[in-house]
């Protein structure tokens, strides 16, 4: 049976040391983030997360959903730990105070958000998706359909979706033909089918808010002409009571590899009444808001599961009994030594968790910089803010599920054959983090998005502004010599990824497909030495206080330990990264198409 231990020491750690959040507490929402309240709010998350939902996970594996009569049964325990969830007040962290939100910061939120994904990602999807279905009505809705809707879906009464894919496209959105009508009313009638819809029906919550992507009769075809509407499950009525049941049915359950405990539905849509979101034919402005929030919230599940397969992986390690390290026994009194004392097995162990806990800090860091995006009042700081979301979020949804998939099947070979055996839940983590690399936009369309868009975006202020940011931290190690393990493989990196921009720079205007081929290779170059300026700095804290003892000097230390294993045995990757993309896109265009 499978466990889960949030990492609190890490979050605050990450929190009051690194991000040092306190210094912003004269904005909205940092001012209520007192350390003694951000420490509470972890706490309480824990338990939830531990006592509540991680026993679930299996479960949810196991049982599945169920689809009867048009509704959808979720597993044994969930509509129970779904209202403990409301009624502690969680989907409300970040939301905003005007419609019941408590307002923090979301910086805490992707918190909250790693601990419920590690104990229970199917389960989590729920109300992640109605955060990002908030997310979207907040920014463009009309001030009659933020009041229709926001304040139970800030509760959590009522859940949300994201409604894009159709059975003839997925990422090609200018060919969708859901269709809507206008009725004279200020409403639409939608008509079509999605497919993919996580979430899209299930009894959790007495309401489903559904945001789709439909074309209004009429329209141009392709992206421009696409709109976004608001679909309930049930009409609202005017005092907020819930009317007639809309014209949307969920006509089938996926049977998917993992996240068994999530209800990934086909939804039809026949007449159903809707109502516009923003601006008629620019709806794909609306959803990407949403869209957006979710591929971070993707990327945060790659790295939740990679940190529930380290630590049962690790705790295994410590047990599990077999052979005699090389160096001679080390638990003579036993009949073998644990495997953790074999440095394979160390290796597995070790890339987890530097991905893990340098992913954690990335995250963290990304999440604060939308944060003062969003909040500042300094303009400049609202820029950088904006660039290093808009920058970092197809590395951080690419590069981190691409490594939680990784890290889970590495952690699972720990096990050796009893990895192999469900009982153990390691491939569960496995079939679960294999979905995160696929949807919100697959991998490879996450690495053209930061080749072909995000490195030439405001000519290229973004990516200029994260190489100073590089810059300086190899400024602030300087002199330090305990702290050359770091500053040397971290000017290498940047040098390696800054070649790999010039070398797009200059061939890949010149063959587009060079762009192609180098893109995935770039998006990993990028998510190395991303998280290796998180490392550096991390270990450039670490370090001061080790040297102060105390009781937490063994937290330090490992962070040293641990930062020096990252720059030493993981970062290296980042030169094979660099000699493929130089290759170009010769050798891997030269196949004839029938020749495959």
């Amino acid at each position: 049976m499978p466990t889960y231990k949030a990492p609190l020491h890490d979050y605050r750690f990450i929190l009051h040391e690194l991000l040092e959040i306190g210094q912003y507490s004269e904005l909205p929402g940092f001012s209520d983030a007192q350390e003694d309240v951000v420490n509470a709010i972890l706490e309480e998350a824990a338990k939830l997360s531990e006592e509540v939902l991680q026993p679930l996970n299996q479960i949810g594996d196991e049982e599945g959903c169920t689809l009867e009569n048009g509704e959808v049964r979720t597993p044994k325990g969930f509509k129970e730990a779904y209202q403990t969830l409301v009624e502690g007040g969680w989907p409300a962290l970040t939301a905003d105070p005007n419609y019941g939100g408590q307002g923090l910061p979301n910086t805490l939120a992707v918190m909250f958000n790693e601990m419920v994904s590690s104990a229970n990602m199917a389960f989590g999807m729920y109300p992640g998706l109605s955060h990002g279905a908030y997310s979207a009505l907040i920014n463009h809705g009309a001030d009659e359909l933020k009041d229709r809707y926001l304040p139970k879906l800030v509760t959590g009464e009522w859940t949300g979706t994201m409604n894009l894919t159709e059975p003839h496209c997925g990422t090609d959105l200018g060919l969708l033909r859901t269709k809507a009508v206008p009725q004279g009313d200020g409403s639409y009638k939608i008509s079509g089918q999605k497919i993919f819809i996580s979430a899209g029906e299930h009894d959790l919550a007495e309401n489903i808010i559904h945001l789709v992507l439909a074309r209004i009769e009429g329209a141009p075809e392709g992206v421009g002409g696409i709109s976004l509407f608001v679909v309930p499950k049930f009409l609202v009525n005017d005092d907020g009571s819930l009317g007639a049941r809309n014209g949307v049915r969920c006509g089938s359950l996926e049977k998917k590899m993992g996240i068994h405990g999530n209800a990934t539905c086909v939804l039809n849509y026949d007449d159903a009444v809707g109502w516009l979101v923003g601006v008629e034919n620019k709806g794909l402005r609306a959803m990407f808001t949403m869209m957006n929030e979710a591929r971070l919230g993707v990327a945060l599940q790659g790295l939740s599961q990679s940190e529930a397969a380290y630590q049962n992986a690790a705790d295994y390690a410590r047990e599990r009994l077999q052979g005699r390290a090389l160096t001679g026994p080390k638990e003579e009194d036993k009949p073998a030594d644990p495997i953790i004392v074999h440095p394979d097995v160390r290796r597995m162990l070790m890339n987890a968790r530097a991905f893990n806990e340098g992913a954690r800090a990335l995250l963290a860091w990304t999440a604060l910089q939308g944060d003062l995006a969003h909040l500042s009042s300094d303009e400049k700081q609202r820029e950088f803010g904006e660039d290093m979301m808009s920058l970092l979020t197809p590395v951080l949804k690419g590069y981190f599920t691409d490594k939680g998939f990784a890290n889970a099947v590495e952690a699972q070979q720990v096990y050796g054959g009893h990895g192999y055996i469900d009982e153990w839940g390691m491939g569960q983590f496995v079939r679960d983090a294999r979905i995160a690399m696929i949807y919100e936009g697959a991998n490879g369309i996450q690495a053209l998005d930061l080749v072909g868009r995000k490195l030439a975006q405001n000519g290229g202020r973004a990516v200029f502004a994260f190489f100073k940011l590089v810059d300086e931290e190899l400024a602030a190690l300087e002199g330090q010599g305990d702290l050359g393990f770091a500053a040397a493989p971290l000017k290498e990196a940047k040098a390696q990824l800054e070649e790999a921009t010039s070398w797009f720079m200059e061939n890949a205007l010149k063959n587009f497909d060079h762009a192609g081929a180098g893109s995935s290779d770039y998006m990993h170059l990028f998510g190395l030495t991303a998280i290796a300026l998180m490392w550096a700095k991390m270990a450039r804290i670490s370090a001061a206080k080790a040297k102060t003892g105390g009781a937490e000097a063994e937290f330090y230390k490992n962070k040293l330990i641990t930062a020096r294993y990252y720059m030493e045995r993981v970062l290296p990757e980042t030169g094979a990264h660099l000699a493929r993309i130089k290759t170009g896109a010769d050798s891997m265009m030269a196949l004839a198409a029938d020749a495959f």
